[in-house]
């Protein structure tokens, strides 16, 4: 029984979280010599002595970690005192760091680098090269998946065939058990439209024909003889994979990251007229700030927005189905 407890409270934190926390805690303990259960006056020495080489972000993860060891184990939680939250404040005002984000990847980037792709997968397929043309029609899919569901990239990693639903020449269902915004655990089903052009669904059939998987992760990797892995791709991949890209279809690489397909679908539908209730909505923020640092990365306030027009949409990119429909839609 106490098996299954501790199997369903793993399963009750995410992954990512539980190795950031235990890598906070052996920082803490290892690389810092702090002892646990620790008193509010060690946590103030470890965040002065952080003071100048770390984030703020990353120190306000670090406490976070702190306090759950602490409340798990029973003990009193040294980081919710006074003296810990002024000096944590006094760090942010004396150490001011501009957050950094990631280059959007635009729309006529994103054209550039499917293009490149889709030269690359046509030469592959005459000189009957499986490997390099199932990298193209997976790269290709990645991306555009990725740019129209402004999808994040463990989200990426995480899509499963056997939760997708294709209507050929209407759109696709994707559907994910749980992400970043659904902290329930709910699960919630995406949409993608069928477009004439930098389409999701045709590449997304593409990659699954060439391929040839009928069940578990969309996204794998592939060896040097174009075996698939049975495993989808970390999420850490995503980065170097696109970079790849870019670099091959000639375009700064060292200027985006995985977050960059997030950011250009905010900023095309931003300047596509969307309101941001409606870019909210879509993409799953629920906090209006975390919309926000997307609006004024790319210089339009959010009293400039107009109330979101199906045919601003379609005027964006040529080829998007008839007024009425927009990705998602």
């Amino acid at each position: 029984m106490s098996q299954d407890i501790e199997r369903y409270l793993q399963a009750g934190t995410r992954a990512n979280t539980r190795r950031s926390y235990q890598q906070a805690i052996e920082h803490f303990e290892v690389s810092w010599g702090g002892f646990l259960p620790a008193t509010s006056d060690a946590i103030v020495r470890y965040l002065v002595d952080h003071a100048g080489s770390l984030a703020g972000s990353t120190l306000k993860l670090r406490l976070a970690a702190l306090a759950q060891w602490h409340v798990s184990q029973g003990f009193p939680d040294p980081t919710k005192t006074p003296l810990v939250r002024q000096v944590l404040k006094g760090i942010r005002t004396l150490h001011p760091r501009p957050e950094r984000q990631a280059e959007p990847l635009q729309l006529r980037e994103l054209e550039q680098c499917v293009a490149w792709l889709e030269q690359v997968g046509a030469t592959a397929r005459v000189e009957g090269d499986l490997p390099r043309l199932s990298r193209c029609w997976r790269d290709r899919a990645l991306l555009l998946i990725g740019f129209w569901r402004a999808f994040r990239s463990d989200e990426l990693c995480r899509l499963q065939v056997e939760h997708i639903q294709v209507r050929p020449g209407e759109g696709m269902q994707l559907f994910l058990p749980w992400s970043k915004g659904d902290r329930d655990n709910q699960g919630q089903t995406y949409r993608a439209p069928a477009l004439a052009r930098l389409c999701p669904v045709q590449a997304y059939c593409d990659w699954i024909s060439v391929a040839g998987i009928a069940r578990g992760p969309v996204f794998r990797g592939i060896d040097r003889w174009g075996h698939l892995s049975e495993q989808g791709l970390h999420p850490h991949s995503v980065i170097p994979l696109l970079r790849a890209v870019l670099q091959g279809a000639g375009l700064p690489a060292e200027l985006y990251s995985s977050h960059s397909l997030r950011r250009g679908f905010a900023t095309w539908a931003t300047r596509s007229g969307w309101d941001q209730k409606a870019l909210m909505d879509y993409v799953g923020w629920r906090d209006a700030k975390s919309a926000l640092r997307y609006v004024d990365s790319i210089g339009v306030f959010p009293g400039q927005l107009r109330p979101f027009e199906p045919s601003l949409a379609v005027e964006a990119v040529p080829g998007l189905p008839g007024p009425g429909a927009r990705p998602g839609s």
